[in-house]
């Protein structure tokens, strides 16, 4: 499981830049700002998407709080790539702690510096986390994360990643917290429009492992682990932001 998910940090970069091009249909990719030895890194798909996703954020974040407290939010991010979604996502809500977390270290860099950065200074430092390993591994304790997040991980990494993210979502997760995941999917055993059938075909091509997952099969997943869909929103570039809620 590890090798499979260091082949799948190894071609971080690559399936960005393909999910870049099947978003806008230009050839833009990641690209590195002029500081910190180049660490900060910005991904054009993350900058489009980041403002859509945080306008579903607001609409399911709950806090009380306009600053940290010992009782604020926990909202852990899975797989948090740049650092960009934490870093746009933390100012709007001053009293929620953010956990980004990356399995990839060589991202740490970029992301600590966008945590470092964040003028509400609610985004904790970046931790190490194998999504397909349980987080008590990691730190977590049982029933203590109020939100999960997780943008554009799973497609493209093996299913058994999926699992693990389901199966963490639904034993550190409080009673009716939320898992929320964005990204191209299936539904009822097809792929539309053309081109996330052809970004699902470019993706198959890389590694069979990879590919667009069918909405009914995460339900069943979510079934097992005590995780309900209770909204599915329409995003821009024919993404979707699925909400789970735990039991």
């Amino acid at each position: 499981m590890i090798t499979i998910y260091r082949r799948f940090c190894k071609n971080l970069r690559y399936i960005l830049y393909i999910r870049s091009m099947s978003e806008s249909n230009d050839k833009s990719t990641a690209v590195s700002d002029n500081n910190a030895n180049n660490e900060k890194l910005i991904y054009p798909a993350a900058n489009r998407n980041k403002e859509p996703i945080l306008q579903v954020l607001k609409r399911f974040i709950i806090c009380d709080f306009d600053e940290i407290e010992d009782e604020s939010p926990l909202f852990v991010e899975i797989s948090s790539g740049s650092g960009q979604h934490v870093a746009h996502f933390a100012p709007h809500f001053p009293g929620v702690k953010f956990q980004p977390t990356e399995f990839d270290k060589s991202l740490f860099g970029s992301i600590s510096i966008y945590a470092s950065s964040c003028p509400t200074k609610n985004i904790l430092q970046p931790i190490l986390v194998d999504i397909s390993t349980p987080l008590s591994h990691f730190g977590f304790l049982e029933n203590t994360i109020d939100y999960m997040y997780n943008a554009n991980m799973i497609h493209i990494s093996p299913y058994e990643c999926t699992i693990g993210l389901f199966e963490n979502a639904g034993k550190y997760l409080k009673p009716e917290a939320l898992l929320i995941t964005y990204g191209p999917y299936a539904k009822d055993g097809k792929i539309s429009p053309q081109s996330n059938v052809e970004f699902d075909a470019s993706l198959k091509y890389r590694n069979p492992l990879w590919g667009l997952r069918d909405i009914n099969d995460l339900i069943k997943l979510g079934d097992q682990n005590d995780l309900c869909l209770i909204d599915t929103v329409e995003m821009p570039s024919n993404n979707l932001t699925l909400i789970w809620k735990k039991n």
